[in-house]
């Protein structure tokens, strides 16, 4: 008797279809699962025939095969158990084939029957409906994700049980209400206006938000900087609802989703630790998993202390700095990760933290200054399209300051700006100003004689790369926008060069 249930592995924050085809045969008994089987998957058949046998289901011996396809695709985890369960008992005559037609089937299964969560319900939910399956069986804790997805029918499961007598029409399952998902109210807990002082530094927050433009913010220790980073979300726009899925994919992949939480509807702000490795930053292992970049999609990846953080992982941050994704290869293929997000980095000037400090004298000399900055390499430099200096702040203008701006006030220009942006990159994949084309530069950024004059002495004076030089357009572009100017004028330009920090000091 040869049955077939539908389900799903997971192929980076997406997932493959996978036809799990079960063959009751005459022969010695004996239980075999072929189609490049990983761990996990090998050991589905003692997790499946346990469960079947505690909870009352009189399997024949026969000699089982359990065919994975497409049998060139590696599959693991324990998300097939259920599959091959209802595969098995539709071979024994307790299940009619018809009702496992246009149905997926994910799950793993405890040995006394009961169905526990899997990573990657969403993917799982997402590839059905584009596959033109309608109703899927997930485990109970996974229903809430699945039911973002709009059109399906998601029946939560508590237990095999459960499924089989939904499948026989003893006790039919209800459907999983759709969970309505809305961007999270914005938290009180932290605030730009909380910020004293620091205004240039606030306003070029404000200027990477509108363009969703990389930053570096350089000062000495107590200046603020982590403090700036960690408020930056609180003025960037709403999630959408296609972010939030893009952003929920990743977290969904690595079972950071639950059932109280099954959607991301804030942007993420992610801070690894700088013993971070580059498999943990951008994704690896095998198979390939995402990593902090792919966690930080659509958000902030605040990168503390920049220097400290290994050279060789600094290095891999390239690729989803200029492209908005990571591409992980392995023997077996290629996966991408989706990895749009603001760098948003902070160092000190040196290895004390004083170097160029008017509140204390700098203990380090020339040469160990020279080391610690050249720790962070040029071409790296070029991808980060503002540095700002965060200076001291002196104790009397924290309390003689007077209020600063709130975030609300600050988002409210960033959503103009971006509104902006949005019309005029309308029917591209382009949405904002830091991820425009060299075609988008030559047509969103034409300057005047005047601004051509300026940005040509500057490259001069400053020894800017081609890159740089169209980093500062692209910032000029956005403080333009911010103003609702038509034209990038002279001041917008100028203010963009004074962004460029530390092509000055290498100058």
């Amino acid at each position: 008797m040869h049955t077939r249930v539908t389900c799903a592995a997971l192929a980076g924050v997406d997932a493959d279809i996978v036809q799990v085809e079960v063959d009751l045969a005459l022969g010695l008994p004996a239980f075999a699962i072929v189609g490049l089987p990983e761990g996990a998957v090998k050991e589905s058949k003692v997790r499946v025939l346990a469960a079947l046998s505690n909870c009352g289901y009189a399997v024949p011996p026969r000699k089982v095969t359990v065919n994975l396809a497409p049998a060139d695709l590696k599959k693991s985890g324990a998300a097939f158990d259920l599959a091959i369960a209802l595969g098995l008992l539709a071979g024994a005559g307790l299940v009619a084939q018809d009702g496992l037609d246009g149905l997926m089937a994910i799950g793993e299964l405890g040995l006394d029957g009961r169905c526990r969560p899997v990573p990657g319900a969403l993917p799982f939910a997402l590839k059905a409906k584009k596959t033109g399956i309608r109703r899927i069986l997930v485990p109970a804790d996974n229903a809430a994700e699945a039911a973002v997805v709009e059109g399906m029918e998601i029946l939560p499961i508590a237990n095999l049980p459960a499924a089989v007598t939904h499948l026989t029409g003893e006790k039919p399952l209800a459907p999983h209400p759709r969970t309505v998902a809305q961007p999270a109210p914005r938290s009180d807990d932290i605030d730009l206006a909380e910020v004293r002082g620091q205004e240039h530094a606030k306003r070029a927050l404000e200027v990477a938000a509108a363009g969703a433009h990389n930053a570096v913010m350089i000062g000495p220790p107590g200046s603020g900087k982590t403090m700036l980073a960690r408020r930056m979300v609180t003025i960037l726009p709403p999630l959408t609802f296609a972010e939030m899925l893009e952003v929920s994919a990743a977290h969904s992949v690595l079972g950071l989703t639950s059932a109280a939480r099954p959607l991301v509807t804030s942007r993420p702000f992610r801070a690894p630790h700088h013993t971070v490795s580059d498999a943990g930053l951008v994704g690896g292992s095998n198979p390939p998993r995402p990593g902090e970049v792919s966690l930080a999609h659509n958000g902030i990846l605040f990168l503390d202390e920049l220097p400290e953080f290994k050279r060789h992982v600094l290095e891999v941050l390239r690729e989803p700095l200029e492209e908005g994704a990571i591409t992980i290869s392995r023997a077996s293929g290629q996966t991408t990760f989706p990895a749009t997000f603001n760098l948003i980095a902070s160092m000190n000037p040196c290895p004390c933290g004083y170097f160029g400090s008017g509140e204390r004298e700098c203990t380090c000399a020339a040469a160990a200054v020279e080391k610690y900055r050249g720790r962070i390499s040029g071409p790296l430099l070029d991808r980060i399209d503002i540095h700002i200096e965060v200076p001291s702040v002196r104790v009397r203008d924290l309390t003689a300051a007077p209020p600063a701006e709130s975030s609300a006030v600050v988002r409210e220009r960033v959503v103009a700006a971006r509104e902006i942006q949005s019309r005029r990159f309308e029917g591209t994949p382009t949405r904002v100003n830091g991820r425009m084309t060299l075609r988008q530069i030559h047509a969103a950024c034409a300057l005047d004689a005047a601004g051509q004059a300026l940005i040509e002495k500057a490259i001069g004076r400053l020894g800017l790369s081609a890159r740089a030089y169209t980093r500062i357009l692209k910032v000029a572009r956005t403080i333009a926008d911010l103003e609702g100017a038509p034209r990038i004028e002279i001041r917008h330009l100028a203010e963009a060069i004074g962004y460029r920090s530390l092509d000055r000091r290498k100058a």
